[in-house]
């Protein structure tokens, strides 16, 4: 097992505080207990930016023979840097880590932002690929995040140069539903099953919406979405699929993400008419482009949608906190600890990938927790 001195966790502008309740986190178990006090690797890496707009990223501190896990985001981030910034500074910074020979660089983006250019059979620039390219041609060896945008993704990465793990951060959204909203095997057993249903927003969802139907043992409803490939974030029109009505039932919407918000504002108003007794979205990545708090705020304020839930993957900021009715924010943190425990102690992650079910948590809720 590795020791506190073989490894450090740090970030780039982006998620220093983010880091920072990682680092807590971890100094909860035992064998990593006093790592804070010892390193304060957060905030390992200097930005400076020059007159003409340049950028340069010093190492504050030697990580000789170290093991490098650096935080960092290219979405809306709390350091409130644009996309093509973050990702600047973070291969700057990787190339810095280099240079200050690490032993190794871990890439920890809870959302990868370029996760959604992925198609290759079009005249178009792949801005996946690119991202994944330049980080592994620069010396980044392992690469982890949360729930990516579809399972193709993961095969841009070659495994004889990068490993690559893709961590189902939807399991933190089912745990917060049986913590918050079930919180017990018969209210599980006597009203969710009977009453609670799960919807895709499209066809391409219908996985992600059947992951949280058979983990609560709860109906499923399929959305098939038309669109205009033409224009960008439109959608044409919806047809819903389903074995029973959904008439009275309390409606969960999943998906992975939701940007501007258009899919779902078209998928409630279709909802609506079939009488759902409430309807709510439960999705990883809140990147919520304009205009998509306007949106939300107006489904809510007619009383088409009760609440959202999401992880905090991407950062919340105090305003769209205030903008967004009904949203609840699922700390990751604590989940990223625990990666970072497997990481450094080569232990399994089979736990983390264990397909929840919901029966299962409420008798034997250890089950999905790693020990220490």
């Amino acid at each position: 097992m590795k020791t506190m001195n073989d490894f450090v966790v740090c970030a780039t502008r982006s998620m220093k505080n983010y880091a920072a309740r990682v680092v807590e986190q971890l100094a909860r178990f035992p064998s990593f207990a006093g790592y804070t006090e010892d390193f304060d690797g957060v905030d390992l890496l200097r930005t400076d930016r020059f007159a003409d707009g340049e950028m340069e990223v010093v190492v504050n501190s030697s990580i000789r023979g170290k093991d490098v896990i650096i935080f960092a985001s290219c979405a809306r981030n709390e350091a409130g840097i644009g996309v093509e910034e973050a990702k600047i500074e973070l291969y700057h910074a990787v190339d810095a880590l280099k240079r200050s020979q690490a032993a190794k660089i871990i890439v920890f983006e809870p959302f990868v932002s370029s996760s959604r250019s992925d198609r290759t059979a079009r005249r178009s620039s792949v801005g996946l690929w690119v991202h994944v390219k330049t980080l592994v041609s620069l010396g980044v060896q392992h690469i982890v995040t949360y729930q990516l945008h579809s399972d193709k993704s993961k095969s841009m990465v070659d495994p004889t140069f990068c490993d690559f793990d893709d961590i189902p951060a939807l399991t933190l959204l089912q745990l917060y539903l049986c913590d918050h909203y079930i919180q017990s095997l018969g209210r599980l057993e006597n009203e969710v099953r009977s009453n609670w249903a799960f919807c895709s927003v499209d066809a391409g969802s219908e996985k992600l919406a059947r992951t949280f139907a058979n983990a609560f043992g709860a109906p499923l409803v399929v959305a098939h979405k038309q669109r205009d490939y033409s224009r960008l974030n439109t959608v044409e029109s919806i047809n819903i699929l389903t074995a029973e009505p959904v008439k009275d039932k309390i409606l969960w919407i999943v998906d992975d993400m939701v940007d501007t918000a258009g899919s779902v504002e078209t998928l409630i108003k279709a909802l609506v008419p079939l009488e759902p007794a409430e309807i709510n979205i439960i999705t990883v990545h809140a990147l919520f482009s304009p205009p998509a708090a306007e949106r939300i705020a107006a489904l809510a304020a007619d009383g088409s949608l009760k609440r959202i839930l999401v992880t905090d993957t991407v950062c919340c900021l105090p305003d769209l906190l205030s903008g967004v009715p009904g949203l609840e924010v699922v700390p990751s943190s604590d989940l990223s600890a625990r990666i970072i425990r497997t990481i450094v102690t080569n232990s399994s992650m089979s736990s983390l990938m264990r397909p929840f079910d919901a029966g299962i948590y409420f008798r034997s809720p250890n089950l999905f927790l790693i020990s220490d």
